[in-house]
């Protein structure tokens, strides 16, 4: 193989790192931006040349990034193209030309094969860090720029690395041994870092790794061969005839916002005139309100919005992560878009049928149908409370379900994708039944966690099947089951291959999807399909019409995404014009990541299989995920606030909406946060959103009698909307590209100007002042309830209620309640507001502590014992008693401790309770845990 690198380049240097730390075979070319300045060959830095050298197979398929693979005719090694970039000729004449490919290339070239984690690093790397080192090395050779500030643009990149490698804590990116990770992002660093006085102090985390890493053979040797001072003054020279590096309009996605910029970027002059040109023509500049007809159906000519949310399983409450996950983000973007009179619809159920219903029907003593009724109502109470804006929310059990499922199964099966075979399945004889994966646990064969499903681990989140388990357990009698073979049908995805990767192709292009859903739908192409079993050893379930298998069910996931074909359809008989109409419909899917590959895979292969006109997926929103404080959600095992509890802690629903949109995951993983949640509502909110509406609001009604005053703009009020109507257009780019969370600090933001407005101008000490300043508290007044109008119409999507309040308060016409991208006066002189009043309430540390205390028991990790046997249900009546007696003891409970009873009285009923708690967890056939009442510790 050969190497060809130019010296000074930056690329060069994770190039030549990652070959030294492999240990690769290579012969080193070195050339320029001009073409070759060195033939002679040289051993790799850190390669004693007379080792020989190990054979190198070439991979079947690249990783993400492994996109430079071409055939030497078309990608001749010299000279570079572009100027500086590496390119790397195999041995068979193929060249990798992507500085990242060619470092995967060397790690898998030894046996390395690339971990989730690697990859998403690599991900982060080619499309977070490079854009931005590109632009801090530019500041540094071309502007000489030094030290902090030419690494300004590093800092919330490098506050990434330094919070993952804390909360890891392994000494490496990926694990405690160095990946690929670790050479791509050190070799895109070093150029800007290799001054340490760059290196912000307080990271010391980072710190540590960076010089760790600075110091290893291969990294130092690459750094001594690629940055020497005469190749950096070519590169310099280089760089002085390049355009500046332009990074794009996105933010950080940290928890926290962005910090005020010392100095806003200039206004022009156009748009400074634009924006006071909108604000002249008022309500006339916008569109008119637009209602759909019910049901909501495709209109020629408008924007169709078809919008889904994973479907929740039927299973159990729904926790915080899974709410903003799905729903709360898809409503979000579904508010938004009926704000900009797209024609919108939203659709979503519980996913009723499967193994997990099952299970917990075995749990609870009850039939999957109760279930699923059961569960169904309280995920409908729950997301009622919420505010989510479903167009229909629906269920997966019903008769349009089996209709739809069974017929894309059968046109599947008539074009000759689905195959038969037998397969290995784990069978309880003590049960005397094929377990499905869900009535399986054991190790996990890729990470060894204890406690993984039979079809996925939630510690590393790889698929598995169940027969790979280590130390496999029957979930239902905690018996060893044996292996036997069964007959089962699958969809052949290898076939499918050639219709999907061109249809991706086309959707990338032209669709958003989220970082995490191009990787992880990448990672499943890049790793070669396989036929995937969609049928299942269980009774509940869409029955499979074929004979000899009508015994069996669909797997839950080739199943549940058709319904949301299905759910449409009990919504209206037209449901075709949605559903068979990729010429006008836009679909999006939420999702958290783990479900990716089931939306971007399977659910199309078996659509475009099927051959039936259907709408596909065009944007893919997946989240990272949402922690709980310390620990993690865990639905199956009951770990986290739960959508019941929410409602049940005081706090509205807004405030919750609102910090879960703030928390939200959109590039990385966040975490839910008492203490955080109590500050953001008492900063963000009451000092800075509400104090700004309640004041604007307030000055109308006190110092105007309620009506707004003329205005008589100056040139700092003009620039003022040309500031908020850069903040509305940064807005809507956000939120086109469903980048929810960020959209979110352009409201926080116009609130801000508003209060600082505000602040300078004193409208209540000029209100006492003559007729000139009076006229400017007139002024100031006026713009500022504006501001507050155009920030009700904004907050709609986050805070509905809140939203409805302001309207209500500054009696802003309904006509007023569409989205443009312009800053208009919708409240001109004249104007009546109403009753003003505060939209929030301060949290207090106290109330935030007995709620933290409340809820935070169940973040210690409960391991069942292993003699727990979830036996048939017992008696249905007593159960039904002592679970009433329960409840109205719980309700004694609450009563007496409400009005301040004596502690001991307190505690004589809390013992009773527990005593009630045991004896229903044994009626139930459960194992009853050692409950010990609040405030007092196991011994």
């Amino acid at each position: 193989m050969r190497l060809r690198v130019a010296a000074g380049g930056p690329a060069a240097l994770k190039v030549l790192a990652a070959a030294g730390a492999a240990a690769a075979p290579v012969r080193l070319v070195w050339g320029g931006p001009l073409g070759e300045t060195a033939a002679a060959a040289a051993p790799l830095p850190g390669r004693d040349p007379l080792v020989p050298a190990p054979v190198i197979p070439t991979p079947r398929r690249g990783p993400p990034g492994l996109t430079g693979l071409l055939p030497p005719a078309e990608q001749p090694l010299a000279p570079l193209s572009p100027p500086w970039t590496p390119a790397l000729e195999l041995d068979s004449g193929t060249v990798l030309f992507s500085p990242n490919a060619i470092c995967q290339f060397f790690f898998l070239a030894r046996g390395e094969e690339p971990t989730d984690l690697t990859n998403q690093w690599l991900e982060w790397e080619a499309t977070e860090l490079q854009p931005a080192a590109s632009a801090a090395l530019y500041a540094q050779l071309v502007h000489g720029r030094k030290g902090l500030e030419a690494v300004e643009v590093l800092g919330k990149l490098l506050v990434h690395i330094e919070l993952n490698l804390s909360r890891r804590g392994t000494a490496y990116l990926a694990g405690d041994t160095k990946s690929v990770a670790d050479v791509v992002v050190w070799g895109t660093l070093f150029p800007v870092l290799q001054d340490e006085t760059s290196l912000p102090s307080e990271l010391q985390v980072l710190r540590t790794w960076f010089q760790s890493m600075t110091l290893s053979e291969a990294c130092r040797k690459a750094a001594d061969s690629v940055l020497m001072p005469k190749a950096l003054l070519e590169f310099k020279s280089y760089l002085q005839k390049q355009p500046p590096p332009c990074l794009a309009m996105e933010r950080a996605t940290s928890n926290e916002p962005e910090e005020e910029e010392g100095s806003e970027p200039a206004l022009t002059e156009e748009e400074i005139t634009a924006a006071v040109d909108a604000w002249a023509r008022g309500v006339a500049a916008l569109p008119k309100p637009w209602q759909p007809q019910k049901p909501v159906l495709p209109v020629e000519g408008m924007r169709n919005v078809l919008i889904t949310s994973a479907l929740p399983y039927v299973n159990n409450v729904p926790h915080l992560g899974n709410i903003i996950g799905c729903v709360l983000s898809a409503d979000t973007f579904a508010r938004y878009c009926r704000l900009r009179n797209w024609n919108t619809l939203y659709v979503c159920g519980t996913d009723e049928y499967g193994t997990a219903t099952e299970t917990k029907a075995v749990e609870e003593g009850l039939t999957p149908q109760e279930i699923c009724n059961k569960y169904n109502a309280i995920h409908t109470d729950i997301y009622r409370w919420f505010d989510i804006s479903f167009d229909y929310f629906g269920r997966t059990t019903t008769p349009y379900q089996t209709m739809i499922a069974q017929d894309i199964f059968q046109r599947l099966l008539a074009r000759g994708f689905l195959l038969q075979d037998t397969v290995e399945q784990l069978q309880c004889e003590d049960c005397q039944r094929f377990l499905a994966d869900r009535f399986v646990e054991g190790t996990c064969p890729f990470c060894s966690y204890e406690e993984a499903r039979g079809d996925q681990c939630d510690k590393c989140g790889k698929l598995i099947n169940a027969v790979e388990l280590k130390n496999p357990q029957c979930k239902l009698c905690r018996g060893v089951p044996v292996v036997k073979p069964t007959q089962h049908l699958f969809l052949d995805l290898p076939k499918l291959e050639e219709q999907l990767e061109p249809w991706l192709e086309q959707s990338w292009a032209t669709g958003d999807w989220t970082a995490n859903a191009r990787y992880i739908t990448r990672s499943w192409i890049r790793d070669g399909l396989k036929p995937r079993c969609i049928t299942r050893d269980l009774k509940w379930g869409t029955p499979v019409p074929l004979d000899g298998f009508r015994d069996k069910v669909f797997y839950v996931w080739f199943d549940a995404p058709i319904g949301y074909l299905s759910i449409t359809a009990n919504y209206t008989d037209q449901w075709e014009r949605w559903w068979k109409n990729p010429q006008q419909v836009e679909l999006y899917n939420f999702m958290a990541k783990d479900n990716v590959p089931f939306h971007s895979v399977i659910f199309p292969c078996s659509l475009l299989g099927a051959d039936d006109n259907y709408t596909l997926v065009n944007h893919l929103i997946a989240t990272e995920y949402l922690n709980y404080e310390d620990g993690k959600f865990s639905k199956s095992r009951g770990v986290g606030v739960f959508g019941d509890m929410a409602k049940d802690t005081g706090i509205p629903a807004d405030i919750w909406r609102f910090y879960l949109l703030y928390l939200r995951p959109e590039g990385q993983d966040s975490a839910f946060s008492w203490s955080d949640l109590m500050l953001k509502n008492n900063s963000e909110l009451l000092n800075n959103l509400g104090n700004f509406i309640n004041r604007a609001g307030m000055f109308v009604c006190k110092f105007f009698g309620g009506t707004v005053p003329d205005m008589v703009l100056t040139p700092d009020d003009k620039r003022l909307l040309a500031r908020v109507t850069l903040e509305l257009h940064q807005y809507h780019q956000l939120l086109e590209k469903v980048r929810i969370r960020d959209a979110l600090r352009c409201i926080l933001s116009i609130s801000r100007h508003g209060n600082q407005y505000i602040q300078v101008n004193e409208p209540w000490k000029r209100i006492k002042g003559d007729e000139k300043d009076r006229q400017r508290a007139g002024t100031v007044t006026g713009v500022a309830v504006n501001m507050a109008s155009m920030l009700a119409v904004m907050l709609q999507p986050y805070m509905p209620s809140v939203s409805l309040a302001i309207q209500g308060q500054l009696c802003i016409p309904p006509d007023c309640f569409v989205l443009s991208h312009n800053f208009t006066c919708t409240l001109p002189p004249g104007h009546r507001v109403g009753t003003v009043s505060p939209l929030f309430q301060k949290l207090e540390h106290d109330q935030i502590e007995a709620l933290r205390k409340r809820f935070g028991g169940g973040q210690a990790k409960q391991t069942p014992p292993a003699s727990v046997t979830l036996m048939a249900p017992g008696d249905p009546e007593l159960i039904q008693e002592l679970t009433e007696e329960v409840a109205k003891q719980g309700n004694h409970v609450r009563q007496l401790k409400a009005n301040k009873a004596e502690k001991a009285q307190v505690d004589t009923e809390v013992a009773k309770l527990l005593e009630l708690k045991k004896q229903l967890a044994l009626a139930e056939g459960k194992s009853p845990e050692v409950l010990v009442p609040k405030g007092k510790r196991k011994k």
